[in-house]
């Protein structure tokens, strides 16, 4: 089934303010005393038992879930949602946002030197571009903080995690790379997560269903677009994370950001922009 553009920029920014709306939640958990490893605990855990009925899973699979390419997968993953949500305890959520989306400069560069994708000079100009956004955002040197290095810490591994999904998308069902990330991640986040919990009320409750079901549901989303639509139609779209992430922190939290983070925010959308509008045109 083809997606109408209208349907694909739907779905896409729906995905944004599900995916954002989750990793709120997890903030709210963090802020009440949660571990941030117990809740990315929650997420793989119960994100897991919703998508397993629908995975389609086949006698071989089993098999193939103990493959170590897959693993590893799941430990890049795993490591960047731990990273951001220890990032979103102590950070404003435009800033995490802003120091996260170094991401796609680490898969350009993986991509180069492990799948050997083609450079252009153009996208490589404005990725370095979008990198020095991100640093007006971070500050490295300038006050930087420890919750911030998470955030960047996660883009690494988020951005390495894409290049892996590159690596194995030839050899593997995309409903299989979905559900063994998440059991993969539930198992291994498992060991780490058990602990003294906080009080788990309805409304904790509520709160870490909408983290899981926030971030798988989210991610459903984005698989399903990306089997009918080009890369080049969905990436400007993912930027409306920063927008979500921006309103969300700043109606959920009172979180306004300052004048150097809205400068950097600004420079990594439009970096990203410009990426996909050259992109688009085979330049």
């Amino acid at each position: 089934m083809t997606h109408t553009l209208p349907r694909v920029v739907l779905m896409v920014v729906s995905a944004m303010v599900l995916i954002v709306s989750g990793d709120a939640a997890a903030k709210v958990l963090g802020r009440a005393g949660f571990d941030p490893v117990f809740v990315a605990w929650t997420r793989f855990a119960l994100a897991a038992l919703i998508v397993a009925p629908f995975a389609g899973l086949q006698r071989g699979d089993l098999k193939l879930a103990m493959d170590w390419r897959l693993v590893l997968r799941a430990l890049l993953i795993v490591g960047g949602i731990v990273c951001i949500l220890t990032a979103l305890k102590t950070e404003p959520m435009a800033n995490v946002f802003g120091g996260f989306f170094v991401g796609p400069i680490v898969a350009y560069v993986l991509s180069t030197l492990l799948l050997k994708e083609v450079v252009t000079w153009r996208r490589s100009a404005l990725l370095a571009l979008s990198f020095i956004g991100v640093l007006v955002v971070v500050r490295p040197g300038f006050g930087m903080t420890t919750g911030m290095g998470f955030a960047v810490l996660a883009g690494c591994l988020h951005g390495s995690y894409l290049v892996a999904t590159r690596w194995l998308a030839g050899g593997f069902r995309p409903r299989f790379l979905l559900l063994s990330q998440l059991v993969i991640g539930a198992i291994l986040i498992a060991p780490f997560a058990i602990g003294p919990v906080p009080e788990i009320t309805a409304p904790v409750a509520g709160l870490i269903l909408i983290s899981a079901m926030g971030s798988a549901i989210g991610n459903l989303l984005l698989v399903l677009v990306n089997r009918t639509t080009p890369a080049n139609v969905i990436a400007p779209l993912i930027y409306s994370q920063l927008i979500v992430a921006t309103v969300l922190g700043v109606i959920v939290f009172g979180e306004w950001p300052d004048g150097f983070t809205l400068l950097g925010l600004a420079i990594i959308a439009a970096a990203g922009a410009s990426s996909v509008w050259f992109a688009g045109r085979g330049r």
